[in-house]
């Protein structure tokens, strides 16, 4: 096929025009456009045409290997019996390891080896908690990854220094100690995402090694993986991103991690030295007090274009005027209050909820707003997310936060921002720009009264 030629196709929410697709571009926007030899021509009906998706934060390799673990967390597995079921029936990969994921304290408590044991002891069995920030060990996998000798400051220990069976923040050092695992299905992470209309994604992953640089780059240079990927885990000192034009390497991510802080004057200097590597940053921030530290440390180390918060997921309202002045943008996640908010309302202080990933308030002072999903963690489906952005309700139908509820179109054109741009201006169907375009069974304004990723017809990434 040598072009597209998409004919009736609903552009801006209102006219209806013919679009042509060569060379990876969009090369002609009229009326009437004829059919060139080997274009393949698609009757639009109408239906809106939007520029490709971006998703502004999510874990690619995380994702591939949810997909082959048990799942350990709400919506799917709700009580220990439950959990007891899943555990009970997963099979181990070929080491006789079973790995899972999405696991949170609704279900069964705060588990450690011991509650894990009396799950499942036969096999080394280890959790992954759905914020993506602990492993939880049955004492099998204590014993074969060697968590007693070990000397990560993230291994949780009793009164007697004996390893409890949960492990924080230590993915890494936790993954050098495992038999090594099967290489990541990117390719249907790929297509998962592109049938959503997901065409670009910013993979948010800290410090990715050379393995998983190379599995990223082989995977789009290969096109096992469609989109083009923006890296917020290219090292300072380590392994460049890889070659090619679909990758780009963004701002350094640095986690600012909720279960032990850096001092003022670390996180001030690691955020020099990225500045100095010609890098803004990308903070990971779920608290108010890291918020309140990360502006201390960009006041001593001072700010750059491009630096952002990832997550924002409490901000108080009076620092939204501070994020502006400093010219930061927050990429979030609204989705969370769709799939956690219960928990929040049980969890949560009364007096914060408001303050939970904020979106309108944000925007309004002047902070560009990025939705994305944090996937595997948070719900892929970027429809999804809009619609939690939009309607802040939880499961059970509460609605936290309404005063920060973004309209669909806001919602909308967050995921049409450029993913060097998270909550800038959005993309447009315009002849030269790139040729990545999603194709919706309905018009725009029947589409955002829906938000759902079922009126997604076709995708076509660039």
């Amino acid at each position: 096929m040598s072009g597209l030629l998409l004919r009736d196709a609903e552009v801006d929410g209102h006219a209806r025009v013919d679009v042509r697709v060569a060379g990876g571009r969009i090369a002609e926007i009229g009326t009437g456009l004829a059919r060139r030899p080997g274009e393949r021509a698609v009757d639009c009906a109408g239906g809106a045409l939007l520029p490709g998706l971006c998703d502004h934060h999510l874990h690619l390799h995380a994702m591939a290997a949810a997909a082959r673990s048990v799942r350990c967390g709400p919506p799917h597995v709700t009580t220990r019996g439950a959990l007891a079921a899943a555990l009970r029936g997963a099979a181990a990969d070929a080491h006789g390891w079973i790995r899972g994921t999405g696991y949170a304290e609704s279900v069964a408590g705060h588990l450690d080896a011991a509650g894990l044991d009396a799950l499942r002891a036969d096999r080394p069995v280890r959790i992954q908690h759905r914020s993506g920030a602990m492993w939880t060990l049955n004492s099998a996998a204590v014993r074969a990854a060697g968590l007693a000798a070990g000397r990560h400051p993230g291994i949780e220990r009793d009164a007697d220094g004996a390893p409890t069976g949960r492990l924080w923040r230590a993915d890494g050092w936790l993954r050098d100690r495992l038999p090594p695992a099967p290489p990541a299905d990117l390719a249907a992470t790929g297509r998962r995402l592109l049938a959503a209309g997901v065409t670009a994604v910013t993979d948010a992953t800290p410090d990715l090694d050379g393995t998983a640089l190379a599995a990223i780059g082989a995977a789009v240079r290969g096109g096992a993986l469609p989109q083009r990927v923006h890296l917020l885990g290219v090292p300072l000192d380590g392994p460049p991103a890889p070659p090619g034009p679909r990758i780009t390497t963004g701002p350094y991510k640095i986690v600012l991690a909720d279960s032990g802080l850096p001092s003022l004057d670390g996180l001030a200097d690691r955020i020099a030295a990225a500045h100095a590597a010609d890098r803004a940053v990308a903070v990971h921030c779920v608290t108010r007090e890291a918020l309140f530290l990360l502006l201390a440390a960009l006041d001593a180390a001072g700010t750059r274009p491009g630096d952002r918060i990832e997550h924002a997921a409490l901000v108080p309202p009076e620092t939204a005027g501070e994020l502006a002045a400093r010219g930061l943008r927050v990429v979030t996640q609204p989705g969370f209050l769709a799939d956690r908010g219960d928990d929040y309302l049980r969890d949560v202080p009364a007096a914060d909820r408001p303050d939970l990933y904020r979106c309108a308030g944000l925007a309004a002072a002047g902070v560009p707003v990025g939705l994305s999903s944090d996937a595997p963690y948070g719900p892929a489906d970027p429809w999804a997310v809009m619609d939690a952005a939009v309607r802040r309700r939880t499961r059970t139908g509460a609605v936290l936060g309404p005063g920060e509820a973004l309209t669909p179109g806001a919602a909308l054109r967050s995921y049409l921002s450029p993913p060097g741009d998270p909550g800038g201006a959005p993309r447009r169907v315009r002849a030269g720009a790139p040729g990545d375009l999603v194709l919706l069974h309905a018009p725009l304004r029947d589409a955002l009264a829906r938000l759902s990723s079922g009126d997604v017809r076709e995708v076509w990434p660039a």
